[in-house]
């Protein structure tokens, strides 16, 4: 008799793993050798395979991805298609609005929830042909309390949060992207505990649409390469922009190719002291290999203006706690009128913190922000990016009962202690699945200067098509 524990549990080996992909199907599309609709079959009969281990999705709606795919095959077939993602499967993190599927953002006020509006990232997916697949599960509003999904190599442990359903989707090969979003670590995190390249963009190149309350969440993709990563942000930029007030994404079309750097600053973080021994070792053979590639890698000792930066970002965990808290307050306040036992105690307890707070407190982590903005600015200039881990260690257990965090939030997906600088700061980070802690994924991220996004994801497909991955 197979263990609940094990049900599901593949392990992760980087040498063999082998994503689903999509831009590598476009020749036989055009072709006729392979479609659109065949391809969304093969998905649908891994989500059939897989779903019930892995549990990432809210909602499916085949018979629309069926009808989006089948149009999709036409065009490619009449050498018509209306992009490069013409027909492939997406899927949405449920914080996103779709029209002809609830959003019901990971909490039980929210149940059953219709807008009938497509939000400006799902609109865009579909003017640029997508088939939206189905609603992948967040966490309670996008923050700490966890959903149903599990990793998809060992259901025991936590796919990570909040971009959960979209980490773990991709993870298990069910569709080859999906969107997620950022405020604190939500996406560089779990595309790390799930074995995937994903991007946390330059804050606002790509629409938020209606999730523009929190001044530094960000919009990303979760895909199984770059070619796909950087399809899926270009369609939503062509068809959408950025957010309003802000340039969008830069870059062409084509998928950046690997472009390697002369120069890398190793950034710790708050998260160094907190790493486990395996994934720090792992990560220093890494760096390693980098360096002897030729890329001169500048570590804090003896840097100044390095070590005031770092010094500057160790308490990015509480500066993204209070400002999130702040801003979210309104919400909060609405839902708790509606039915506060409807949200978790994790919550109820970022509501009590943020009413807790002043205006001036606000306005001092709004200040303590921008200097970290302005240090990096300078310190990234010296470098052609920074490289980091995307974690601390790979996935957790379930319901972690060691779960660490900033005063008074706990968090059980995993510490976002490598992610919660980059958010503020807003700067763009790509993450790709680099290391093997005890048979688990954890990713290394390449961290660019603002609006650098597609030589952001040249320099992490280099780090990955160039360096041998490290197990440990």
């Amino acid at each position: 008799m197979t263990d609940s524990a094990t049900l599901g549990k593949t392990g992760y080996d980087p040498v063999t793993h082998q994503p689903l992909t999509w831009s590598d199907r476009l020749d036989d599309f055009r072709s006729g050798t392979d479609s659109p609709s065949a391809y969304l079959e093969r998905c649908l009969a891994t989500i059939a395979a897989r779903e019930p281990a892995v549990k990432a999705w809210v909602v499916l709606n085949e018979a629309g991805a069926k009808t989006a795919a089948a149009a999709a095959t036409k065009r490619w077939r009449d050498g018509k298609p209306l992009s490069p993602i013409d027909g492939m499967p997406i899927g949405v993190k449920d914080l996103y609005m779709t029209k002809d599927m609830p959003t019901q953002m990971g909490s039980p006020l929210y149940a059953g929830r219709s807008t009938g509006e497509d939000s400006a990232c799902v609109q865009a997916l579909r003017l640029a042909g997508a088939a939206i697949l189905g609603k992948t599960v967040t966490t309670e509003l996008g923050f700490s309390h966890p959903g149903p999904t599990t990793n998809p190599f060992d259901p025991a442990c936590t796919p990570g949060g909040s971009s959960s359903g979209s980490a773990a989707a991709i993870g298990a090969a069910m569709v080859p992207a999906t969107l997620g979003s950022q405020v604190v670590g939500s996406i560089i995190r779990p595309a790390g505990f799930c074995a995937n390249t994903a991007i946390k963009p330059t804050l606002g190149a790509l629409h938020r649409g209606e999730r523009q309350g929190l001044s530094h969440s960000h919009l990303g993709v979760h895909a199984g390469g770059v070619d796909d990563l950087w399809a899926v942000s270009h369609a939503i930029a062509r068809f959408t922009g950025g957010d309003p007030g802000c340039p969008g994404l830069y870059g062409p079309e084509d998928a950046p190719t690997a472009t390697a750097p002369r120069r890398l600053i190793v950034a710790e973080t708050e998260g160094w002291a907190l790493t486990d021994d395996a994934t720090l070792t792992a990560f220093e053979k890494l760096l390693g290999q980098v360096a002897a590639s030729g890329v001169a890698i500048v570590r804090r000792k003896g840097h100044a203006d390095l070590e005031a930066f770092e010094r500057e970002i160790t308490e990015s965990l509480v500066l993204c706690r209070d400002i999130c808290g702040w801003e979210l307050r309104w919400t909060l306040r609405n839902l708790a009128e509606k039915d506060v036992t409807k949200l978790s105690p994790s919550m109820r307890v970022r509501l009590e913190m943020a009413e807790a707070m002043t205006q001036d407190d606000y306005r001092a982590a709004l200040a303590k922000r921008e200097t970290m903005r302005s240090r990096f600015r300078s310190v990234a200039a010296t470098a052609d990016a920074m490289i980091t881990l995307s974690s601390a260690g790979p996935a957790p257990l379930m319901g972690d009962p060691n779960a660490k965090g900033e005063p008074g939030i706990t968090h059980t997906t995993g510490l976002p202690a490598y992610n919660a600088w980059t958010s503020a700061i807003g700067c763009p980070a790509v993450t790709v699945p680099m290391l093997a802690i005890g048979g688990m994924p954890v990713g290394v991220q390449i961290v660019g200067r603002h609006d650098d996004d597609w030589r952001t994801a040249g320099i992490a497909r280099w780090l990955k098509e160039t360096v041998a991955p490290v197990s440990g």
